[in-house]
């Protein structure tokens, strides 16, 4: 199978993001004048250690949570639009004479991937897509180039086809992210045009820090702290057992001064990561300020988290939710979907893949 980061596909088909805690599956529908409409979701949790850093340690434990997911989602499609994780994918961006024919653009983007690429190119799936002319010179293009480990790919291929389901579309997490997030910052003051917008994917084990500027990525970085962390308070405070602290924090029923004692220092500890985050920033590009914040991850529903970033940083921090200028059908309750947004933010961005002009 190909890298299909760029080229779009026929059929319709729905989001399947695996993360390190479970799987999710969405599907969106145009549901006419303009409006896309969330057909149907469903997440299932993962093991731990099912899947770390992107790597799936038992492709057998995935692929049998994508089948009840699956089953539980109830959609008679089958195509499938994954990603493969960021930190997985070289990209790059190079510049290439104006007007060259598909074959010597490819010619010229494997000469290229050669000199950034650290393995032999027979061991990496390669993408690219012109991005328009080149900002110095119109004789020139910009080309984005983006190579993983075919391993990467083929092992989420596996879970799919195993699952009995139809890889359509491989994409990187970042670009699903910012495909979804595009609906939130549209509709931020000035539909987020020359500002510098902050994105914070909190995971269950690494926080994820970009800027994005005019639909341009100018920082990312990551940072080893997440979701596991409440988890691993809860047990240590609690005496419970890590399966036991991951359903307590979704579904409530902790003891009065689980709020105050674990739930309040962990927000704290994530905000200052947050604010660590934009120093490093500051530090390293040309910028001295950020105009939003948006949470994202499992861990951006906690209530009360962007109060206590907005608190930390001085900076308008809001919850990511690409589904607030969405319509949903009867089977998908507004509430639940409504808390699991941000969870659902990589998911929507590829189940989006299907309105790609064909």
């Amino acid at each position: 199978m190909q890298l299909d980061l760029f080229t779009p596909k026929a059929p319709p088909l729905f989001g399947l993001d695996i993360s390190s805690s479970s799987v999710k599956m969405l599907e969106i529908v145009d549901a006419g004048k303009g409006v896309l409409r969330v057909e149907r979701y469903a997440i299932e949790p993962l093991p731990r250690d099912a899947v770390v850093d992107g790597n799936m340690n038992s492709l057998e434990v995935v692929v049998e949570a994508v089948k009840r997911v699956y089953k539980r989602l109830g959609t008679r499609s089958k195509h499938v639009a994954m990603a493969v994780p960021t930190g997985a994918v070289i990209t790059k961006k190079i510049i290439v004479p104006a007007g060259l024919r598909e074959e010597e653009l490819e010619v010229q983007v494997t000469a290229e991937a050669n000199q950034y690429i650290p393995f032999a190119l027979e061991e990496v799936n390669l993408d690219f897509q012109v991005i328009g002319p080149s900002p110095s010179s119109p004789e020139e293009q910009e080309v984005l180039i983006a190579a993983t480990r075919k391993e990467k790919v083929e092992d989420r291929v596996a879970v799919a086809e195993s699952a009995g389901l139809l890889p359509s579309v491989m994409d990187i997490e970042s670009f699903a992210q910012q495909a979804a997030l595009e609906l939130v910052w549209k509709a931020l003051p000035g539909a987020g045009k020359d500002q510098n917008i902050v994105i914070v994917d909190v995971g269950a084990n690494v926080m994820n820090v970009s800027v994005l500027r005019n639909d341009n990525t100018v920082y990312t970085r990551e940072q080893a702290f997440g979701g596991n962390q409440l988890s691993q308070d809860i047990v240590s405070r609690y005496g419970m057992s890590p399966e036991e602290a991951e359903n307590a924090k979704r579904s409530g029923g902790l003891p009065d001064d689980y709020e105050a004692e674990v739930l309040r220092p962990f927000m704290e500890n994530l905000s200052l990561e947050v604010q660590r985050a934009l120093q490093f920033f500051f530090t390293s590009t040309q910028y001295h300020s950020v105009d939003h914040i948006l949470l994202a991850g499992g861990s951006a529903v906690l209530t009360g988290l962007e109060e206590v970033v907005h608190t930390r940083t001085q900076v308008n921090t809001v919850v990511a939710n690409p589904f607030a200028t969405m319509g949903h059908s009867e089977r998908v309750q507004l509430k639940k979907l409504m808390a699991d947004a941000p969870s659902l933010i990589v998911a929507c961005g590829l189940a989006m893949r299907r309105f790609d002009p064909t």
